[in-house]
Formats: C-alpha cells, structure tokens, sequence
C-alpha cells in the first residue's frame, strides 16, 4: 500500500460547504479591514440598516440582523453611546426613531470603503478566476432585487 492508497477519497461537492468556506473567508478579511474603523462586521450591520431602512423598530433590526430584540437594544445603546446613533424618542413604551449622528454616516462611508477593498481583494480582477465567476453570479442573482418589493 503506497501513501496515495491511504488518501481519503476527494469530498463530494456540496454548496452550502463552499459557500460557507467563503464565506468565513469574507468575513476574517471584513472584520480585518473594519478593525482599524472599531467596527465588527454586527456593528457595521446595524448601522448598515439603520441607515437604509428609516423609521425601522427595534423589532425590525432585530429581524434583519438575526440576533434578539434585547441584543439590538443593547448594541443600539453602545452605538449611541459612541455617538453614532441617536434615538429620538427613547422611552420606555413608545416607538421609537433611530438614526444615523453625521458621526455615524462618516464613519459607515469609511466602512463601504472598507467593504469596497474585501470585494475587490476577494472578487475582483486579481481574485481566484472561481471567486470572480461566483461574485458576478451573486450580483447578477440580486441585480434589481429590492427587499420587501
């Protein structure tokens, strides 16, 4: 028996295995390139749709992020403590209004920068020709997709 004979057999392909591989790639370069912002790819998140969805509730950020009611409250609080947000019409029992501060906009400008580097490090002209195929894919897949429409 030669050291080839005792090589496990090739995996069989699976999607959801590479594209969670890519994932986790993605996201160590991200939280890398958001890291000198103080910003974890979550927090960005937040802010991400705080910006893009006025009026959201708690509720809502809670659904589009995946995380609990009670964690969102807790990261929104942080993100007004940073300066980033700001709550209009924080009291108990109302609804209420977050927002960007100009702060906060600054500082996700720099973020989309940030993003604008992985894409192009991961799926960009000098990526892995496989990575470039799979990011014109996804953008094509979602091209005119506008959530809730």
């Amino acid at each position: 028996m030669t050291t080839d004979d005792a090589r496990p057999a090739a995996p069989v392909t699976s999607a959801s295995i590479i594209v969670l591989t890519l994932a986790r790639r993605i996201e160590s370069e991200l939280g890398a390139a958001l890291a000198p912002l103080d910003l974890t790819v979550r927090r960005l998140g937040l802010l991400g749709h705080i910006s893009g969805v006025p009026g959201a509730s708690f509720s809502d950020l809670a659904r589009m992020s995946g995380i609990s009611v009670q964690s969102v409250h807790t990261a929104v609080k942080s993100l007004v403590d940073a300066g980033l947000v700001r709550d209009r019409t924080a009291r108990a029992g109302s609804a209420s209004t977050i927002e960007l501060t100009t702060k906060g906009s600054r500082l996700l400008a720099e973020a989309k920068e940030a993003v604008s580097t992985v894409d192009d490090i991961m799926f960009g002209p000098a990526a892995d020709p496989i990575q470039q195929q799979v990011g014109g894919a996804i953008l094509d897949a979602f091209a005119g997709f506008r959530p809730g429409a």
